[in-house]
């Protein structure tokens, strides 16, 4: 999908650049997989915040997707290739041969007309949904299970793939698009090829607006806030944090702090870390 510009009748028109959507061939979504999304503001039960910064925004509706590919031999004939304003990447409408319609991610490439499938009998072919025991060493993959039967968990954001390297026992090793390299069950579900949409994070949004309407709103710098509200605050004028680094408005380290459990069940699963690190 390509990138536009506009022209700069405003200041904030000049940076300002937004997709093309040439991948888009369906505007308006399958009634029968939507489902109401209820705005909560980034507060949880309670009705305190423990997300900041959320609320506001454009009005949106849940878009039901398959991450678990679970309708195993039947061929399925993709109608269209949507927007999805709940994730980066674009969204495909399949229609499966006795007429079950589901949306799943759209892998870069896949195009109205085309035929997908799932299970063991699948190929190994553009969004395609198979067992990693099946799928050959080096593919390209997304939406890759972590548990067999639970869906699809990692790789599911656009431009992203992960690169099968190895096969062996009960395992899979899989290298992420941090770096990481992992272990997943060789029976869990991966999908062929790589998400589409891979130009979503070269959108320059131009103007604060532009983040409202997504329902962000705005983030203020520690520094000039009170000192009961943030550890960088107070003073007089501009001043130093007076603390050996920055932190948290919890107090915490704010770079570079592991907040990872060391004895963390699933480290056994990682080979390498993303910062190339092997994990003894």
């Amino acid at each position: 999908m390509g990138i536009k510009k506009y022209n700069p009748y405003t200041p904030s028109r000049r940076q300002m650049t937004g997709s093309d959507f040439s991948e888009i061939t369906k505007k308006t979504p399958e009634k029968s997989l939507l489902a109401p999304k209820k705005k909560n503001a980034g507060r949880n039960n309670q009705g305190k915040i423990t997300v900041r910064h959320h609320g506001g925004g454009n009005r949106q509706k849940y878009r039901i997707i398959d991450f678990k590919r679970r309708k195993d031999g039947i061929p399925a004939t993709v109608i269209g290739i949507e927007y999805d304003p709940n994730r980066s990447a674009n969204i495909a409408l399949i229609c499966y041969q006795d007429g079950e319609k589901a949306y799943i991610l759209a892998p870069e490439g896949l195009t109205d007309g085309m035929k997908v499938m799932n299970g063991e009998t699948a190929e190994v072919r553009l969004g395609n949904c198979l067992p990693l025991s099946r799928v050959p060493v080096g593919t390209l993959v997304h939406n890759v299970e972590l548990y067999p039967g639970k869906g699809g968990q990692l790789v599911r954001s656009a431009g992203n793939s992960a690169q099968l390297m190895a096969k062996e026992g009960k395992y899979a090793t899989l290298r992420l698009p941090s770096g990481e390299m992992r272990m997943v069950p060789i029976e869990a579900r991966a999908s062929i090829g790589v998400v589409g949409n891979g130009d979503h994070n070269l959108i320059n949004y131009g103007k604060a607006g532009r983040k409202r309407h997504m329902g962000i709103r705005p983030t203020v710098r520690g520094s000039v806030m009170n000192p009961n509200d943030h550890p960088h605050g107070g003073g007089e004028g501009r001043t130093s944090i007076g603390r050996p680094g920055p932190s948290t408005p919890w107090g915490k380290p704010a770079l570079g702090l592991k907040t990872r459990k060391k004895n963390n069940r699933s480290n056994k699963m990682i080979v390498r870390r993303r910062d190339g690190s092997v994990i003894k």
